[in-house]
């Protein structure tokens, strides 16, 4: 779905994507990792065609996106930004949501269909203005308005932020759902402990290059290789670690409950 040959990508002579190489197949659920200012969120531009790269490939959905519109690529891609407000154009929320799927289908049932089957999985007020609501509820709506086109790629720049951990939850299982179906997710997030429970495989990026791409539980176990991304395990990773033998597959809490209760049962 996503592959990336030697990207380089620079802006005022300031390089800020160097040399990456990778690539996502259909249906992966990817975590991209780093510290602020290690390019993430331009990778995730240079995704869906908002950037193009300074030198390079990059060819998403069988398309490069230095040769097609940004606009071809977006008929199959949702991108949700790290703030919700660049996004909003619409003054209820049924409208915002209903812009959204006339952007990529014109079936007037099937619309009104899925911006009513959104707003109740959301609930969601419809005839409420966005800009009443708190910055978390609009960053739902937003997400809302990307999930009812169930794209094939979903882009997420820190989908959880400004959420409580109930919406939160909610909105991670949303996520989870549409990638069930198929689609691939590829999501940029400084919150380790979402990284830990839904992505299958994480990507390091440190100042524009590419440390490591791996399953999740590999890269999270790895101490030194997340130091020098300035990063810090989750806090269940870092606990099974300390604890070696016998809690080498905890990545979760359902995990550690597991491997203690065996602890248990083998000591008595």
């Amino acid at each position: 779905m996503i592959r990336f040959d030697n990207v380089h990508y620079s802006t005022n002579k300031i390089n800020i994507i160097n040399g990456v190489s990778f690539e996502l197949k259909k249906g992966d659920f990817t975590a991209l990792i780093g510290a602020n200012g290690a390019g993430k969120s331009t990778l995730a531009r240079l995704c869906n065609g908002l950037l193009k790269p300074s030198s390079g490939a990059v060819n998403v959905g069988g398309f490069d996106t230095a040769l097609v519109r940004t606009s071809r690529i977006a008929k199959f891609t949702g991108f949700l930004f790290q703030n919700p407000d660049r996004q909003i154009c619409k003054n209820r929320v049924c409208d915002e949501i209903r812009f959204s799927l006339e952007c990529v289908m014109e079936d007037r049932a099937e619309i009104e269909m899925r911006c009513e089957r959104t707003l109740e999985e959301f609930s969601l007020d419809g005839e409420r203005d966005p800009f009443s609501m708190s910055r978390g509820e609009r960053q739902r709506l937003v997400l809302a308005s990307i999930l009812a086109t169930e794209p094939e790629l979903l882009l997420l720049d820190e989908p959880t932020t400004g959420l409580d951990y109930r919406e939160c939850m909610h909105i991670m299982e949303c996520i989870s759902g549409i990638n069930r179906k198929g689609a691939t997710v590829l999501m940029v997030s400084h919150d380790m402990e979402i990284v830990q429970d839904f992505a299958r495989e994480v990507m390091v990026l440190n100042d524009g290059e590419l440390l490591a791409h791996g399953s999740t539980k590999d890269i999270l176990r790895d101490g030194p290789l997340l130091a020098s991304a300035s990063l810090l395990p989750p806090q269940i990773t870092e606990l099974a670690v300390r604890l070696g033998a016998g809690y080498e597959n905890v990545v979760t809490v359902d995990d550690m409950v597991s491997a203690v209760k065996k602890k248990r049962e083998g000591a008595e």
